[in-house]
């Protein structure tokens, strides 16, 4: 399922200033150069391919004259990263990112955040530290534009600890950053993922204090964090607040509620949901999950079925949430049948789901099922959990070739939804 805090580092785009376009160049890869693509259909493979080389061929491939979408550039570049931070090849990324460097446009602070937000992809934060602090050097002008970058960053390499710092510091260094609503928002999210709400609210009152708009992610990480910690009484008083405030609630704060009502009971998810409706609003595949969640939560599997085949469009969420429980209970062919589902869409659970459903399978003398599962899993994993998986099947004996092929069209489907992506 969906945490508040990756939602909270997905809407945060919509706050931040658009970054300059990427340049086409990047390392340099084994395979030939491919044709010029567009940014949008860069975009659109990667998030498909998992293989790092095939990654770096694909964000080479689009073309500058193309590249009218700054945001769109910014994407494919940190997609880019994310699948090679996958399978540790830092050192790639790190000639991916510095061989922007030399990019005239690297004087333009939009362009050089980029750089910076993508080495926090990577966890790189010592990197994206170096690169704002190269800045004077490379003729680029620094603003709170940058300093947000930075704070992403450290959000992104796990280290909630840092923002507090460099929150601080920062401004005190450089007269002409001042920290504003993004800023702010960003170190109520350092608070609430190092399990300290109480700060959280309490910047949110600095904010109040000093005119700077406490804006609906801001609130909507607060809530999410103090029903985390089980302080549901303040999440309820804060929710209060907001609503007296005159709060646009949009689906994700109302998510959030959802979340929390998932732990109690379908009823109270379905109450929350016709609230949605009632205020205008259109429950998602988000709130939908929610209210699959409670019927598995309470064992009541028919009812989360019909929920999953009622939905328009499952996420990935949706799949790992409706196999686990599915295992968990035993119901291994049914969760066969919605994992070969999610290959077909690109969209297949975590390892620990696959796990589950591997083992369930050889549990019930589904080799070849399983032998199924485990090539797919493997063409879409990193590296690293790869290897994990191959210590899996070697427990399972899933090495040894089956005398015979029961399963012949999950082999011929899951086989060809996995090469689908080369």
């Amino acid at each position: 399922m969906t945490t508040p805090s990756r939602l909270y580092l997905r809407l945060l785009c919509r706050f931040s200033t658009a970054a300059a376009a990427a340049d086409s160049s990047a390392a340099a890869t084994t395979t030939a150069s491919p044709a010029a693509i567009t940014v949008s259909k860069a975009k659109s493979k990667l998030r498909k391919v998992h293989d790092p080389d095939k990654a770096l061929a694909i964000y080479n491939s689009f073309s500058n004259t193309n590249a009218s979408s700054p945001q769109s550039s910014r994407y494919a570049m940190e997609l880019t990263v994310r699948r090679l931070a996958k399978s540790q090849r830092f050192s790639d990324i790190e000639s991916l990112i510095e061989s922007h460097k030399t990019d005239p446009k690297i004087k333009t602070e939009h362009f050089l955040s980029t750089l910076i937000r993508s080495y926090g992809r990577a966890s790189m934060f010592d990197h994206a530290m170096k690169t704002f602090e190269e800045m004077d050097q490379l003729g680029t002008p620094r603003s709170v534009v940058s300093f947000n970058a930075l704070l992403a960053a450290s959000l992104h390499s796990d280290l909630f600890e840092r923002v507090p710092q460099l929150f601080d510091e920062i401004p005190q260094r450089y007269q002409n950053i001042t920290p504003d609503k993004i800023s702010y928002g960003m170190l109520i999210k350092s608070y609430c993922d190092s399990g300290s709400p109480e700060k959280a609210m309490e910047t949110m009152r600095d904010m109040e204090a000093k005119g700077v708009e406490v804006t609906i992610i801001a609130f909507t990480t607060i809530l999410g964090s103090l029903y985390k910690n089980g302080q549901i009484d303040a999440a309820e008083s804060l929710w209060t607040e907001m609503v007296n405030k005159g709060c646009e609630l949009d689906n994700t704060v109302y998510n959030v509620k959802l979340m929390n009502a998932a732990k109690e009971s379908p009823e109270r998810v379905k109450e929350l949901m016709e609230e949605m409706s009632s205020v205008g609003l259109q429950p998602d595949t988000v709130s939908y999950n929610y209210l699959m969640t409670a019927y598995c939560v309470k064992g009541m599997m028919n009812e989360a079925k019909k929920v999953y085949k009622g939905l328009d469009q499952a996420n990935a969420a949706t799949f790992r949430t409706l196999i686990f429980h599915l295992c968990i209970n035993g119901m291994y062919e049914q969760g066969l049948v919605v994992f070969k589902k999610s290959a077909l869409v690109h969209k297949i659970p975590d390892f620990k789901t696959c796990k589950h459903l591997t083992e369930g399978l050889v549990k019930n003398n589904r080799m070849e099922d399983a032998r199924g599962v485990a090539r797919t899993v493997k063409k879409k994993f990193p590296p690293r959990l790869v290897t994990e998986w191959k210590k899996l099947e070697e427990s399972l004996g899933l090495y040894t070739k089956a005398k015979t092929s029961s399963s012949s069209q999950t082999r011929e489907v899951l086989d060809q939804e996995s090469e689908g992506d080369a």
